[in-house]
């Protein structure tokens, strides 16, 4: 591979995404037995983040950090953005001060692109408004395979808010180039106008779809995202499209269930199916440092990946 930059998973070759999942499963070994590797040793990259993050921006410190690299986690509460400062500002002083690698979340859709055209740095993107997610659809393509053996000729079901999901266009993107087929499925007022442009089959009731499922995957509601509330209630979405314990009845015996997280309890999912056999949430966690360390070697280090275990 030559990885200058991770902006888009649509943007990622079948062989690309097969490559990262491949090096992913290189670090398990490294990450399980508490130890380091040193591809990003004497490194210095840059959380640049504009938005709250739980689980991406710790998961990218704790793969920098395994890496043998050091992070600088930017906060917009406590910098010059609150003065006023311009993102292209922000990052130009940030690159003045010689860093090796920027991480950018950002609410805008297209800001890391933007940024990996006017900053002389690599930019990894942690989510850029309802654009993409690519790192969270490479971990999740990571935990269906590491759960399933495989990902092609899978079934998979995305349900909920489609529309204003980055998470759901990086999965599709991926998902389809490994040879998943893919069905989105929620209120119609949260798909998008025609979701099979998409390259995905759709309905708007989940039943039909949950009893050929090999992977269902819960959705957050993204009210933040939405210009007005677009569905009645928060409990008659439960009511439609929650995945509840009966719902999950319904699935093969081997199916598994996936949220990205932050999990709303009682809306989307339900706490006896998230915390339930089938339930590989936590193993998503997980896994996103596995992903996150992959990208991060490949494009910070590659020669010295290339020298290493993979």
């Amino acid at each position: 591979m030559n990885l200058k930059h991770l902006l888009s998973a649509k943007d990622l070759s079948k062989v690309e995404i097969e490559t990262l999942l491949l090096i992913a499963r290189q670090f398990k070994p490294v990450v399980e037995k508490g130890e380091m590797a040193t591809l990003l040793q004497g490194q210095t990259v840059v959380n640049l983040f504009f938005e709250n993050s739980t689980r991406t921006r710790t998961s990218f410190e704790i793969a920098i950090r395994k890496l043998s690299g050091s992070v600088l986690n930017f906060s917009t509460s406590t910098s010059s953005v609150q003065k006023g400062e311009s993102l292209i500002d922000t990052a130009k002083n940030i690159e003045a001060m010689r860093p090796h690698c920027l991480v950018v979340r950002h609410p805008s859709a297209g800001s890391p692109g933007f940024l990996a055209r006017t900053v002389n740095l690599p930019v990894i993107n942690a989510g850029d408004g309802f654009h993409e997610h690519p790192t969270q659809g490479l971990l999740d393509a990571y935990t269906i395979q590491e759960k399933l053996g495989k990902i092609a000729g899978k079934r998979v079901v995305i349900v909920g808010d489609i529309a204003h999901s980055r998470v759901a266009r990086s999965n599709i993107y991926v998902l389809n180039k490994l040879g998943a087929s893919v069905a989105v499925c929620g209120p119609p007022t949260l798909l998008p106008p025609e979701p099979k442009s998409l390259g995905v089959d759709f309905s708007y009731r989940i039943e039909p779809l949950l009893k050929d499922a090999d992977v269902v995957m819960a959705l957050r509601i993204q009210l933040e995202r939405q210009n007005k509330m677009q569905i009645p209630s928060l409990s008659e979405y439960s009511r439609f499209w929650g995945i509840n314990l009966e719902r999950a009845k319904l699935l093969k015996k081997e199916a598994i269930i996936l949220h990205p997280g932050p999990i709303n309890r009682g809306v989307e999912i339900h706490s006896e199916v998230a915390d339930g056999p089938r339930s590989v949430i936590l193993d998503q966690v997980t896994n996103g440092i596995l992903i996150k360390m992959a990208v991060l070697a490949s494009i910070c280090n590659p020669k010295g990946l290339k020298q290493w275990n993979c």
